[in-house]
């Protein structure tokens, strides 16, 4: 079997395809074009040799006489002769009375049969056999000085011959016409190709995990504007499988970072249980176990919902969502893990009621990432961590203030790069730079906005998220 390569090869190029879609049919209109002018040729050459032999004829008729008894040709042999001189051809006549043969024969050759004239025309042409040959004849009727007849019929051998030269002429010219326009086709066909060639060949060359956009030479710098679509929309595609690939790879760092916690802590538990020899303990940690296990695959739900929707915003449901609510049940779910760190967990306004657009899953992840952040890089004396859910300007913002050791204006603002630590994250050796990163990456698919400042009496870090508030809606009846 022939594979996808050798297939392409048994398939004509696209410079044969347009060659042969053009110069056939122009083939074709050339050889219809030759049969179009033999026929318009044979026409009007049929016409003049007509018309000299009706001329002849004619002056033929002007020499006949009547002496008041009978018609006469009123020619000397020499003038007959030289009247019907041709260079080419054998000319014949014959001169009869009245009606034809029967009228009685007067002059020339008496085996000339005239055509039959129809009624009120003066001549009409015909094809006649004399002589084993096939003549063309005009038979002319005359009324005066009586009514007689003149046949005037000669040999077509210069007709066919300058039907023939007009042929070979024709179809000698237009074929080296066909010729000069072949190889001019030929030629443009393969310097507007020359551009796709090279499309081609470049991205041949491309090593799989290259995709950087092509040069502007060969998109810019294209003959034809469908070349230079092509090389645009070759430019787009290498650029939308770059934001793809790095979309998945943010994904597995998320998968890996957010993963982390749950997953260690089923490992805990399972470890303490298995060292347990307590059924009523084993069944407690086994309902930790399953209930961690569902964070866990509603954290995998979620990271799936951010891929989804880094690469167009699908998979996200805007809904109204009533914040001060989910802050609280967030917190109550960190509480133990506070506890276990010695770390003072507070909240603030959450007694108001603040309705916000966003997706419950994702606010939920910003919070979790703040918090966890907070809970490990808080102040090492009495450490206190505060949620506080307000409105200012319009907004509603949910904030996590720490103690901990702060960060400066500069280095606050490049948290939210992946694979970035602050310098305490740094000395406490925890972390891969992606909690804050995601943060971001979440607030910026809600339409919030994520900022940093010192806590409120100048030391610890405060980590604020802006987000728009749901519109109200009216009261019912209105």
């Amino acid at each position: 079997m022939l594979n996808a390569r050798d297939r392409a090869r048994s398939k004509p190029s696209l410079r044969s395809r347009l060659a042969r879609h053009v110069l056939v049919p122009l083939a074709l209109t050339w050889g219809l074009g030759s049969i179009a002018v033999l026929m318009v040729g044979k026409h009007f050459a049929a016409q003049a040799f007509d018309r000299a032999l009706l001329d002849d004829a004619y002056a033929l008729a002007a020499h006949v006489r009547s002496d008041g008894k009978q018609l006469a040709l009123d020619m000397t042999p020499q003038a007959v002769n030289t009247l019907l001189f041709d260079q080419d051809e054998s000319v014949y006549f014959a001169v009869f009375g009245p009606g034809g043969p029967a009228g009685g024969f007067i002059a020339g050759n008496a085996g000339l049969s005239p055509a039959a004239i129809p009624a009120g025309a003066a001549y009409e042409f015909a094809e006649l056999p004399f002589a084993g040959q096939q003549l063309r004849s005009v038979s002319l009727r005359r009324g005066e000085p009586a009514e007689f007849i003149v046949v005037m019929a000669q040999t077509s051998a210069s007709r066919t011959q300058l039907l023939r030269q007009l042929l070979v002429v024709s179809a000698l010219v237009q074929l080296g016409l066909l010729l000069v326009l072949a190889w001019w086709l030929s030629r443009t066909i393969t310097r507007d190709l020359r551009p796709l060639a090279e499309l081609q060949h470049t991205v041949d060359r491309r090593d799989a995990g290259d995709l950087a956009p092509l040069s502007m030479s060969l998109t810019q710098g294209a003959t034809t504007r469908d070349v230079q679509r092509l090389g645009e929309a070759v430019n787009s595609l290498l650029s939308r499988l770059q934001e793809s690939l790095t979309a998945q790879r943010e994904f597995a760092g998320n998968v890996a970072h957010e993963l982390r916690t749950p997953l260690a802590g089923i490992r805990a538990q399972a470890s303490y249980a298995l060292a347990q020899d307590d059924a009523a303990l084993w069944r407690s940690e086994l309902q930790g176990i399953a209930v961690a296990e569902q964070r866990a695959s509603r954290l995998v739900d979620q990271l799936l919902a951010l891929a989804r929707a880094s690469e167009g915003s699908a998979g996200l449901k805007l809904e109204t969502i009533a914040l001060n609510e989910l802050a609280r049940d967030v917190m109550l779910r960190m509480l133990p893990r506070a506890d276990a760190l010695g770390v003072d967990l507070g909240a603030e306004g959450l007694e108001e009621p603040v309705d916000v657009r966003g997706d419950t899953a994702l606010i939920e992840g910003m919070l979790n990432n703040l918090l966890d952040n907070a809970l490990r890089y808080g102040g090492s004396n009495a450490p206190r961590v505060t949620v506080t859910v307000h409105r200012e300007a319009g907004a509603a913002v949910l904030s996590v203030t720490d103690n901990g050791p702060g960060l400066g204006t500069a280095e606050a603002a490049q948290l939210t790069q992946r694979w970035i630590q602050g310098t305490p994250g740094r000395a406490l050796g925890q972390g891969a730079g992606l909690g804050l990163a995601i943060v971001g990456r979440y607030a910026e698919l809600l339409g919030a906005r994520l900022s940093f400042e010192s806590g409120a009496v100048g030391e610890g870090l405060c980590a604020s998220v802006r987000f728009p508030l749901a519109p109200a809606h009216p009261p019912a009846g209105r």
